[in-house]
């Protein structure tokens, strides 16, 4: 049987990379085998045949992380295979969605599922760019309407300032600045960064270097369309009786303006509403039956009013100026028992963040395809319905919460403590209570001040603010502190967290096919002056980490030991590690493969206890050390003395005095409490005492 393969190659960065396209997949609508190194995906893609009534572009983009692609069995002891997708993947799925979304045609309702499955995976080169890549071409070449390629580049900038392009994971270990930058020909349209405090200029830099990487792997996926393309599908999009679209502009024209430009969300979602009842009130009474699409003609309306308004007048719905920061309020130690607490307000969105010390131990497991790894600093993010006013069911975390979550972790990760300066395991879990506008940017915002309430001592304070775009030809402004209306019916938004000192965190997603630097470079400074007066703000409330830890968060006392002693500690089956638990009331003793011990107490006698019976049984005795202990066995050649932590020594008949001794209990008894010299230490570590000595 013949594949009919068609391999194409290209380079990036001087480093090849390939694509072959042949009958694998062929009952998809297409498929591509994208291969980075010896990391290898299967991009397929599958358009549905007949529109879906529904008012949203049904797009799908699932990753699926394959254990035996990086030689792993993994899974639950009972259940050894892959189940619902990680973190890492759903976080994955989202950058290639993010980036060739907004080069769909909104109005189209054809189901198109999207899935990117690791087949291969080399420990260095990540799936995340060739996936990327792959969904880029395979829907370049598909008969799915789409205004693509898109071009997609992974940067890092290392500590002497270098970019490296694409670099492997053994590359980012020391890198203070991390990014994915994706777009069209010059431009970009998605961008995710994690970083160590960067400067504005240094981050511009790095979306510079990208341009000309993302133009060359276009033009590379333009020269395999021409050469095995297919036609693009016509599809005849939706549109609404011309008729219907006039009689609802003439009706709104008068009346949205009032509805619209308010300052509080639950005002305008109340007028809105009472607005759309009147709308269909007054469409019925003009004969209309079918009144399925009144809600796309209501925000293509308001779309408008809010664009014009804001381009040219740079009127925006609550009256704010365009670099305007709505009212701020942060406060914290909210309820005494948290180990920290803080909530944050930014018009009406509201979060209030609580952070949890525990013992090392309490560390996230993280077995995934990509990592085997321990996590001791995490951040989650909730998002209840009443936070809109909506009513759902709770079924745990979505997309959008492990997304907006893992943004603010990546804005806070680096300020954090090592472990060696702060010996505890760290969850923050952020509530968000009311959201109109950048709940994760609140969110950062809000566990800053929570870290610091709960003593953790975080290198410095970060903030967080979204920034949104309106653009029509050569016209553009940008806002700061975008909230619904401008949210939804923007082009961009862009989040941008991050310290007094730099950059921390970035996420930049558009709904146009992308900006150009220029526009960025706006955006990074007016953003800098939004989270300069943010931090102010926020020091009012609390201004450095807390000298002490809360009394309801357990002690964490470190100890190194040779790791060859950690034997001795545990004892057979744990018994002498359970043994100084129950003796000094600590509650969970943790002790790494080098010798690094954690106690931890809910005080800090309990904690000292246990450290120094841990410090009696790895204590190393000498020649010439002087002992105190009880007799507790009688020999007929000797004594056997309790030296304490599960040691004990034997004294000669010959070393109990001078001169000549007939019975050892003629010098001692069981029970005695004698002072004696350590005159030798044999190497199984048996110990000789004298008396006479």
């Amino acid at each position: 049987m013949d594949l009919n393969k068609q391999k194409f190659e290209t380079t990036v960065a001087g480093e090849k990379i390939s694509f072959e396209i042949s009958r694998i997949g062929e009952q998809a609508t297409s498929a591509v085998l994208g291969k980075h190194g010896e990391t290898v995906v299967l991009t397929t893609m599958v358009m549905g045949k007949e529109d879906k009534n529904v008012d949203y572009l049904p797009l799908v983009v699932e990753y699926a992380e394959k254990f035996y692609a990086a030689g792993k069995i993994l899974g639950s002891r009972f259940v050894r295979r892959e189940g619902k997708p990680s973190e890492e993947a759903t976080l994955s799925a989202r950058l290639v969605d993010r980036a060739i979304r907004p080069l769909f045609n909104e109005k189209l309702r054809r189901d198109i599922q999207i899935i990117v499955t690791v087949l291969s995976y080399d420990e260095e080169n990540d799936p995340d760019f060739i996936s990327l890549i792959s969904a880029s071409l395979a829907l370049a070449i598909s008969e799915i309407p789409w205004d693509g390629p898109i071009g997609g580049i992974r940067l890092s900038l290392s500590k002497e300032g270098k970019i490296i392009f694409n670099p492997k994971n053994s590359d980012l270990a020391d890198a203070k600045f991390k990014a994915i930058v994706a777009g069209p020909k010059n431009k970009i349209n998605m961008i995710e960064v994690e970083a160590d405090e960067v400067s504005e200029e240094d981050a511009f830099k790095v979306f510079s270097a990208a341009i000309p990487e993302i133009n060359n792997l276009i033009d590379f996926q333009n020269e395999v369309v021409k050469q095995i393309g297919k036609e693009k599908a016509k599809i005849e999009f939706q549109e609404p009786p011309v008729d219907l679209k006039q009689d609802v502009k003439d009706f709104l024209k008068d009346k949205l303006e009032s509805v619209i430009y308010v300052k509080n969300k639950p005002d305008r979602n109340l007028g809105l509403l009472d607005l759309k009842k009147e709308l269909e009130d007054y469409l019925t009474q003009k004969g209309y039956t079918d009144l399925s699409l009144i809600n796309n003609l209501i925000d293509e309306e308001v779309a408008a009013l809010v664009r014009k308004n804001i381009l040219e007048s740079e009127k925006r719905p609550d009256f704010r100026k365009l670099d305007e920061i709505r009212p701020l309020y942060a406060e914290v130690s909210l309820f005494r028992r948290l180990h920290g607490s803080a909530l944050f307000i930014r018009g009406n969105t509201q979060a209030l963040a609580v952070t949890t010390l525990a013992a090392p131990g309490a560390e996230q497991l993280i077995e995934t395809m990509e990592t085997s790894a321990k996590r001791r600093f995490m951040l989650h993010y909730n998002f209840p319905p009443y936070s809109v006013g909506e009513i759902a069911p709770l079924r745990g975390p979505g997309r959008r919460e492990i997304g907006h979550g893992a943004l603010a972790e990546k804005a806070l990760r680096h300020l954090i403590p090592s472990i060696d300066d702060f010996p505890y395991t760290i969850r923050v879990v952020s509530e968000i209570l009311s959201s109109n506008g950048s709940s994760s940017m609140a969110t950062v915002c809000a566990s800053s001040l929570s870290l610091m309430d709960a003593g953790v001592p975080i290198k410095n304070s970060a903030a967080g603010i979204a920034m949104g775009l309106f653009s029509a030809e050569e016209n553009y402004k940008i806002l700061t502190d975008i909230q619904g209306p401008e949210d939804h019916f923007g082009d961009m938004d862009c989040k941008v967290a991050g310290t007094k000192v730099g950059l921390t965190a970035m996420q930049m997603d558009t709904k146009i096919e992308g900006i150009d630097l220029e526009i960025l470079k706006e955006i990074l400074s007016q953003a800098k002056k939004a989270r300069t007066q943010i931090l102010e703000v926020m020091n009012q409330a609390l201004d450095r980490p807390r000298s002490q830890i809360s009394p309801y968060a357990p002690v964490v006392l470190t100890l190194d030991i040779k790791p060859e002693k950690i034997r001795e500690v545990i004892g057979p089956g744990g018994k002498i590690i359970n043994s100084i638990i129950g003796a000094s009331g600590a509650t969970t003793i943790d002790i790494e493969e080098n010798g690094k011990v954690f106690v931890a107490a809910p005080d800090k006698e309990k904690a000292i206890a246990a450290i120094e019976q841990i410090k009696g049984i790895v204590h190393e005795f000498n020649v010439g050390d002087i002992v105190e202990g009880e007799v507790v066995k009688i020999l007929d050649f000797g004594a056997i003395v309790d030296i304490g932590n599960n040691r004990d020594g034997m004294i000669h008949i010959s070393e109990l005095k001078n001169g000549y001794v007939k019975k050892v209990d003629d010098v001692v008894k069981v029970g005695d409490i004698v002072k004696a010299k350590i005159i030798k230490i044999d190497p199984d570590g048996k110990i000789g005492l004298s008396l006479k000595m």
